[in-house]
């Protein structure tokens, strides 16, 4: 080969060298910074969170049923009380004077009936008689003495008669007013223990005709089963089941987690006013039940529920970032021709040959930080991964360059 040739070979080579470096550094002072990721198979699990307090499955609120002075409080909150004990002994005083005068009231009774009864036999024994008479011989006895004492007979009889409602009514009277003294007595309904004592020994205690608050002496609860009491958002309950395992914070334990399953969710909603809106929000009660409480909980504390909806053990995933939505015109195929209408289309950015080109993909379940992915990527396929904003700004066919993680917080493009 001669010495020209050579030449011409090596400035050949020297031009695309400095070509390709050229290509590289234009590429390089173009192109935007981003976070890149590999697409890659994890475990997923979607969760929907809600915060509530802790209630007992079964809590009964003592209250008065007559007015009157507490004379007697044998507990104090926190004590435990088996089914039958005594808890408020109300003084009696007035409620054993009614009982003694219905007493009295159905020994008079008694005794009027009585009297009665003798004057109808009485009316009755006179008129056999003046039948018998009329019988031997119709001049004994007129007929007007025959209807006296007909008309004396029915006066006895209905006087009886109306003697004996007396002494019923007498009689219910009496009962009533032993039920109202027996009132003055309660005890527990069940064994539990006393969490909330409400009134004080020489305090009067009142029937809440009108609140059930006002009348309220005590509540007695069942600590053996405990359950979280949540209300979840309309477009999350949707997404849960009776059955459903939850795990649940509690902030009067910070260090400790414990475990539940979901047990009802409420068929109506709850309205509340929505902060800054004249909207109501729409929320559903969620009961959950504790597998194993702590000894000492109480009913009324704070706890955060986190309700596990789903859980894949190893799907194609990308980060929540990742996802965005873009305008983009579908692919037309053999069976459906070329649509050039365009519509909002979630995707991700996939980089290729330093190159950010947006795809549509088809997400499932969310977990923490990553969606599930259905369709529209492979594994180990390249997609930008952030930061957020950068995302939010990418256009299409966008030239990128790879770096490391930027520490942004994470959130749905």
């Amino acid at each position: 080969m001669s010495g020209r040739k050579k030449l011409i070979i090596a400035g050949v080579g020297i031009i695309a060298v400095v070509a390709v470096i050229g290509l590289n550094a234009a590429r390089g002072e173009g192109s935007t910074a981003v976070r890149i990721e590999a697409v890659e198979h994890r475990s997923l699990v979607a969760t929907v969170t809600a915060s509530g307090q802790i209630e007992p499955t079964r809590k009964v609120d003592i209250s008065a049923d007559i007015t009157g002075r507490i004379i007697h409080l044998p507990v104090e909150e926190g004590d435990w009380v088996e089914a039958g004990q005594l808890l408020v002994r109300i003084d009696p005083s007035q409620y054993e004077a009614g009982v003694a005068r219905s007493q009295a009231s159905v020994a008079s009774a008694q005794a009027s009936a009585l009297q009665a009864r003798a004057n109808r036999d009485q009316a009755e024994r006179a008129l056999n008689r003046s039948l018998e008479l009329k019988e031997l011989d119709s001049t004994l006895v007129s007929e007007e003495q025959l209807e006296t004492a007909q008309t004396n007979f029915e006066v006895a009889a209905a006087v009886a008669n109306s003697s004996e409602h007396q002494v019923e009514q007498a009689r219910a009277m009496l009962q009533e007013a032993q039920e109202q003294l027996d009132k003055t007595i309660l005890r527990a309904p069940m064994a539990g223990q006393v969490t909330r004592l409400a009134v004080e020994e020489g305090e009067v205690a009142v029937p809440g005709t009108f609140s059930r608050e006002t009348g309220l002496l005590m509540t007695v609860s069942d600590l053996s089963i405990i359950q979280v009491n949540v209300r979840v958002d309309e477009t999350d309950v949707v997404r849960l089941h009776v059955g459903d395992s939850t795990d649940i914070e509690i902030d009067a334990y910070p260090d400790t987690s414990f475990t539940g399953r979901v047990t009802r969710i409420a068929q109506s909603a709850v309205r509340t006013a929505a902060a800054g809106a004249g909207d109501q929000a729409v929320d559903y009660d969620v009961e959950i039940t504790m597998d194993n409480p702590p000894s000492d909980i109480r009913p009324d504390l704070s706890a955060t529920a986190k309700i596990i909806t789903a859980t894949r053990d190893s799907s194609l995933s990308i980060p929540i970032i990742a996802l965005t939505v873009r305008e983009h015109t579908p692919i037309s195929t053999e069976t459906s021709p070329q649509d050039t209408t365009e519509t909002e289309t979630e995707g991700v950015f996939v980089v290729i040959d330093g190159f950010a080109h947006f795809r549509p993909v088809s997400v499932g379940i969310a977990g923490e930080e990553h969606f599930e992915v259905l369709d529209g990527l492979s594994a180990g396929d390249t997609i930008v991964a952030g930061p957020y904003q950068t995302i939010r700004d990418l256009d299409d066919s966008t030239a990128v360059t790879g770096t490391g993680n930027t520490g942004e917080e994470e959130g749905n493009g």
